[in-house]
């Protein structure tokens, strides 16, 4: 295939061109030498389009990438997934002023949420083995008729641990009660070029968010925002237009291009042995008594190192000094990232350092349970939480308050605390613990301040 953008930063690079345009770095190799690709990092030249209103090299592009993907346009975004879920929510705002969500929904869906006044109906949804569960398809049919005046319905689908919403019975809700069906799938790019699966965004929703950097290869920051509808492709473009930078990175748009046409080239067969090696490697885990999460259904691997009575923290450390890096540690499992790039080597590294690491004498009984999820009892809703004065308290103090902005734990960058909710002990807990954390500052969370008017 022939990769639009990258080609044309290609050429200009070959022209040893004088820059005087942006951006400041100039491409000097003497005094830029760190960044060896920096002569491909341009700005809007004649040649280059422009990503606020394209008409070249970056609309075949985005034409080529909707056409891989299944859309009747497509947006690039070099500012990450969030932007699309902005602009998604943009344009769901108007059509009305109330979304359904998951409780565990990314904290950019309620950021977007303030930003656009619109009201949260948040479902807490079940968990499995210590992780939290999408929202059933029963259960947003139950929102619905309890909530007359919701606009649309907003899922994570797959989420962080891999579970996927049943998309199609969600879809039949959606078109029953007429509502507007958006997707929040930054994780699960990849599963357009699955040639056995058929849980892929695209498939079902009006309008869904592609991570493209989470799983295929793709520079971070680097995502789509799809329509499948032709009434939503103008307020999606409208609200895209609003929330994405308007100095786009071109490397980051040359990369979204790339990563879409080489697995619509490679991406069937590379899935398709991952998957094999993936299958095995796990059976062979299992016999051996390795935990690991089972209701995941993509590539992401979630060891249940906490159900082993090993301390995730400990086992991370381990597994660093053997040059292994994972996505996340919950406090109880450790999140391994695979994408169709993933070798089966690396996986074979992988399992043999985690048989050591289940065996090790020092790692047994090291495991101290993390707080148990316990959200708030709703006092106000997520709007008008807001809108009240506030005041910061020692995390070791809140328990018991009302809090006004959201807080939580980063990665995933979920709510623990809601706007609106009362704070658990359990909650107050799990932000004072853990390593990395949002809505927390010097310690102190922001609560609404008693006897305090509007």
């Amino acid at each position: 295939m022939e990769y639009l953008i990258y080609g044309a930063l290609k050429k200009y690079k070959k022209l040893r061109p004088v820059r005087f345009h942006m951006p400041g770095h100039k491409a000097d190799s003497k005094r830029f030498r760190l960044f060896r690709d920096a002569a491909l990092d341009i700005t809007e030249l004649p040649f280059a389009d422009c990503l606020e209103n394209p008409d070249g090299i970056i609309a075949a592009a985005e034409s080529d990438v909707a056409e891989i993907f299944g859309a009747k346009k497509s947006f690039f975004l070099t500012d990450g997934s969030s932007c699309g879920v902005f602009a998604m929510l943009y344009a769901a705002r108007r059509r009305g002023g109330k979304v359904v969500i998951a409780r565990g929904a990314h904290k950019s869906v309620y950021n977007a949420c303030a930003v656009l006044g619109i009201e949260p109906y948040a479902i807490k949804g079940n968990e499995l083995d210590g992780v939290p569960l999408p929202p059933t398809a029963a259960e947003i049919e139950d929102a619905l008729k309890k909530e007359r005046d919701v606009c649309a319905v907003l899922v994570t689908s797959p989420d962080y641990y891999g579970n996927i919403s049943d998309l199609a019975a969600i879809r039949r809700i959606c078109d029953r009660y007429g509502k507007l069906f958006l997707v929040d799938g930054a994780h699960g790019a990849y599963l357009r070029f699955d040639p056995d699966e058929h849980r892929y965004a695209g498939e079902y929703a009006d309008a869904w968010v592609d991570g493209a950097h989470k799983t295929l290869p793709t520079l971070t920051q680097g995502a789509i925002v799809h329509a499948n509808r032709d009434d939503v492709v103008a307020d999606l473009r409208e609200g895209a237009g609003i929330f994405r930078t308007t100095s786009p990175s071109y490397p980051i748009m040359a990369s979204i291009e790339y990563g879409a046409k080489y697995l619509a080239e490679h991406g069937g067969a590379l899935i398709d042995a991952l998957k094999r090696e993936f299958s095995l490697m796990k059976m062979r885990l299992k016999k051996r008594g390795v935990l690991f999460y089972e209701g995941g259904e993509t590539l992401q691997f979630a060891v249940d190192f906490g159900g082993m009575g090993i301390s995730p923290y400990l086992a991370e450390e381990q597994l660093e000094k053997r040059k292994i890096y994972a996505e996340m540690n919950d406090g109880r499992y450790i999140l391994f990232y695979f994408s169709p790039l993933t070798r089966p080597r690396h996986l074979l590294r992988l399992e043999r350092a985690i048989r050591r690491l289940a065996k090790m004498r020092s790692l047994k009984d090291t495991y101290a349970p993390k707080p148990a999820t316990a959200y708030g009892v709703k006092k106000f809703s997520y709007l008008t939480a807001l809108t009240f004065r506030k005041e910061s308290v020692p995390v070791e103090e809140c328990a018991g308050r009302i809090a006004a902005r959201n807080a939580g734990v980063t990665p995933p960058c979920i709510p623990v605390v809601l706007a609106g909710e009362q704070i658990t002990p359990q909650a107050a807990e799990a932000l004072k613990k853990s390593k990395h954390v949002f809505g927390v500052a010097d310690g102190k969370i922001e609560v609404i301040k008693i006897g305090g008017e509007k």
